[in-house]
């Protein structure tokens, strides 16, 4: 079982971004579960939602404690949150941010973590861009699928297509695909340097 957890803000998209991994998990022959973790849910408060992943049929219901993935939608939250309780040392963090993680003062922290699976993404500025709308999660989603392999981006403008219907999808796919290729070259650029070195 792969375990997703997003963090984010009202406002933000968390719920949907997390619905939409679901449906590209189950695209992909895999079955998938999505739920929201309710709080305040008034726009700007702290949200959080899950996606389970695994091959077999899903009966877990609690929200999840141990991630294999974090998804962080808002870098403020890192202040605020407890955004990585629970991430296991072999697990991803994807950051909607232009910052590194030194940038973010989190160096320290991640040195112990496989650095292939850190990444951050400009996610809402590829979203104003495509969307006109600062909302970072389906950025994120094609980050996703460029990140970790677990959804394929062909699955990923498939949940798009059935969340959003005319420009906004056609918006969302090109913002999807936009950060999908950032990792891509992202993940180009690193091998290029480790081989450098």
């Amino acid at each position: 079982m792969f375990q997703v957890r997003i963090h984010g803000r009202g406002g933000q998209g968390v719920v949907t971004g997390a619905e939409m991994l679901s449906i590209a998990a189950f695209l992909g022959g895999k079955h998938a579960q999505a739920f929201p973790s309710f709080g305040s849910e008034r726009t700007g408060a702290p949200v959080v939602a899950f996606c389970r992943i695994d091959d077999k049929e899903l009966r877990l219901r609690e929200p999840i404690m141990e991630p294999d993935a974090l998804i962080i939608q808002d870098p403020t939250l890192l202040h605020q949150v407890d955004v990585f309780a629970g991430l296991k040392r072999d697990g991803y963090i994807l950051i909607n941010t232009h910052h590194s993680f030194a940038e973010m003062g989190l160096a320290d922290f991640v040195k112990d973590f496989r650095h292939e699976r850190l990444l951050t993404v400009p996610a809402t500025d590829i979203a104003m861009k495509h969307v006109g709308r600062p909302v970072p999660n389906v950025p994120l989603l094609g980050a996703f699928a460029a990140l970790g392999g677990l959804v394929t981006i062909d699955a990923v403008h498939e949940a798009i297509g059935q969340k959003f219907e005319g420009k906004l999808a056609q918006g969302n796919v090109a913002a999807a695909d936009a950060a999908y290729q950032f990792v891509l070259e992202e993940k180009e650029e690193a091998a290029r340097h480790a081989q450098a070195n």
